[in-house]
């Protein structure tokens, strides 16, 4: 009877360190090869992040979601007619489509302090997952500080830059776009929002401030709320966002 030989895995002095991050370290080895396990955790991972890639926003769910702030919510579409196109050329999903533009303009043309936009960008299955409780959360403090808010706009195939062609028509102080980020090996549902002052087309991104990072194993919804409100205190007192704003508030400290 001929017996199966059984390779041990030889574990890496870098063990202890994974206590402290999900990046992939401290795989170990069996002969010259990863472990088989550590293999099939790795495929799993890019399945994840190329399944985000290709999310879809679950508008229906959003909605309901979203109800309880009681603001109207509109959806609109970039110039990518599709997911293909979205990720073959970066710069249609920075352009409202025709039909959004007339949309928009149909609005009430009277501007808001604060317009909100949430966008699938290269992750929906972020904001499917964050988006939700994340709008209910801010649109309260907003309120709570006084500030006027545009409705909601829920984005198919937007980029970040969207926000200016929204903001040239919408024409609101500030905008602030809630985007699916760019799905890693160990972070395929993280969320970023980006603040802009006085949105409009021709802007570059050095005028916005990003907090990245947005899911419960990365930076906390909760605490990403009073970071946002942070930046938008103060991007009203100094009536600027981007480089020249900096974040000061000492939370992550």
């Amino acid at each position: 009877m001929n017996e199966v030989k059984k390779t041990s895995v030889e574990p890496d002095e870098w063990e202890p360190l994974k206590a402290y991050t999900n990046a992939r370290i401290a795989l170990g080895k069996t002969g010259i090869s990863i472990p088989l396990k550590e293999s099939l955790q790795f495929k799993m991972a890019h399945a994840h992040a190329k399944d985000a890639v290709y999310s879809q926003l679950a508008i229906a769910s959003l909605q309901a979601d979203l109800a309880g702030t009681s603001l109207p919510i509109h959806q609109i579409h970039s110039q990518a007619e599709s997911r293909d196109i979205y990720l073959q050329r970066p710069d249609l999903g920075r352009l409202l489509a025709p039909d959004s533009v007339a949309k928009l303009r149909q609005l009430d043309s009277s501007p808001a302090d604060i317009s909100i936009i949430i966008a699938d960008g290269l992750s929906a299955t972020a904001i499917n997952t964050y988006a939700g409780p994340f709008v209910t959360r801010l649109v309260d403090k907003v309120r709570q500080t006084g500030y006027s808010l545009a409705p909601l706009l829920l984005v198919e195939q937007g980029r970040v830059a969207i926000t200016d062609s929204i903001g040239g028509i919408l024409r609101p102080q500030l905008a602030i776009i809630l985007i699916g980020e760019r799905p890693g090996l160990s972070a395929f549902d993280s969320m970023g929002a980006y603040i802009t002052y006085a949105p409009q087309p021709g802007l570059t991104d050095e005028r916005r401030n990003c907090i990245s990072n947005i899911r419960e194993q990365g930076l906390p919804p909760i605490l990403a709320v009073d970071k946002l409100m942070y930046l938008i205190n103060s991007a009203f007192r100094l009536q600027i966002t981007g480089v020249t704003l900096k974040d000061n508030n000492g939370l992550l400290e």
